[in-house]
């Protein structure tokens, strides 16, 4: 059974009134990455992808990313909206996070727009923010939704919520 829907308030969206399937959108929001102490991403022309249920997934281009800390690997996933995942491995100093990165090297034509721009989990990484609010990873470890106070729920993601 899903929970009853958080009703937004004044600036707050709902991801129940997200689409399905997902959107793609430019996000005016400035977005900073930070690991191990370092800020390994900041850019204010970042894309976010919307869908209902989920916390947006915020994707940066590559040219806004200390691509020297990123790591190729050989792991991927597919999804059925967007295409075939890559992932990155994360490394600063002695500190690594394994597949905490993902991008689309080749989207489906509704996402070309994110075509291999990268997207973290926020749950890896030190601090994730968004206009220098920090933002709270999605519940589970399968999505990389990024909370914020201008988001309401309930969130897919967490314990018993993989029927909604």
């Amino acid at each position: 059974m899903i929970p009853k829907k958080i009703i937004p308030q004044p600036g707050q969206e709902s991801v129940w009134d997200y689409p399905r399937p997902p959107k793609l959108e430019d996000s005016a929001k400035h977005v900073q990455i930070i690991f191990n102490g370092i800020v390994i991403a900041d850019s204010r022309n970042a894309k976010r992808v919307l869908e209902t249920s989920h916390p947006p997934v915020y994707y940066i281009p590559p040219a806004d990313v200390k691509m020297e800390y990123l790591q190729p690997t050989t792991r991927s996933t597919f999804c059925e909206w967007k295409g075939q995942a890559g992932y990155y491995t994360i490394a600063v100093g002695d500190k690594t996070a394994p597949y905490a990165a993902w991008f689309y090297p080749q989207p489906t034509p509704g996402f070309i727009g994110i075509k291999d721009y990268i997207a973290f989990y926020p749950s890896m990484m030190d601090a994730c923010y968004l206009d220098e609010e920090q933002v709270q990873p999605q519940p589970g470890d399968f999505y990389g939704g990024w909370i914020t106070k201008d988001i309401v729920g309930p969130f897919k993601g967490g314990t018993g919520t993989w029927g909604w």
